[in-house]
């Protein structure tokens, strides 16, 4: 497991994060973003989904739980998933994540909702806001990501 964290100076800084993210992004990954409320989860998200061509901003999946994103609008089968208003960590199984994973990469937001373990392969990335307005971005690397991440 290689860790790391670098200052994202603003929210443009946060979405070329994503892009970086995007450009090694495969199918069956699961990237796992914390952080408290505002902190960024989003906006990362969004420099993926934007770097991986979604024309329009794609909106917070707060609501729907899980919003897809699938050729022709992207290059690569997404699952943008918020677990915020998940209780449960048994309501997870009911999302069908597993079998979605096989054909999409997945972007979770609020991964610890999913209970501890869930996705030990993922990419974790945390974004804190520091004093000055900037965020901090963590990370700890698995082993299925030696040579993609960091970049």
């Amino acid at each position: 497991m290689r860790r790391g964290e670098e200052r994202l100076a603003d929210v443009a800084a946060t979405a070329r994060a994503g892009a970086r993210l995007a450009d090694v992004l495969r199918a069956g990954d699961v990237v796992t973003l914390t952080g408290g409320l505002g902190a960024g989860k989003t906006s990362l998200a969004r420099g993926v989904l934007a770097a991986l061509g979604l024309a329009e901003e794609a909106p917070s999946p707060t609501f729907a739980i899980v919003q897809p994103y699938d050729p022709p609008e992207v290059r690569l089968p997404v699952l943008h998933i918020d677990l915020y208003r998940i209780d449960d960590p048994a309501e997870i199984d009911e999302l069908g994540l597993e079998e979605a994973r096989h054909e999409a990469a997945l972007l979770v937001e609020w991964p610890e909702r999913a209970g501890v373990g869930r996705w030990p392969d993922a990419l974790a990335l945390d974004i804190a806001m520091a004093p000055d307005g900037a965020r901090r971005l963590t990370w700890a690397a698995p082993d299925a990501w030696d040579g993609r991440w960091p970049r």
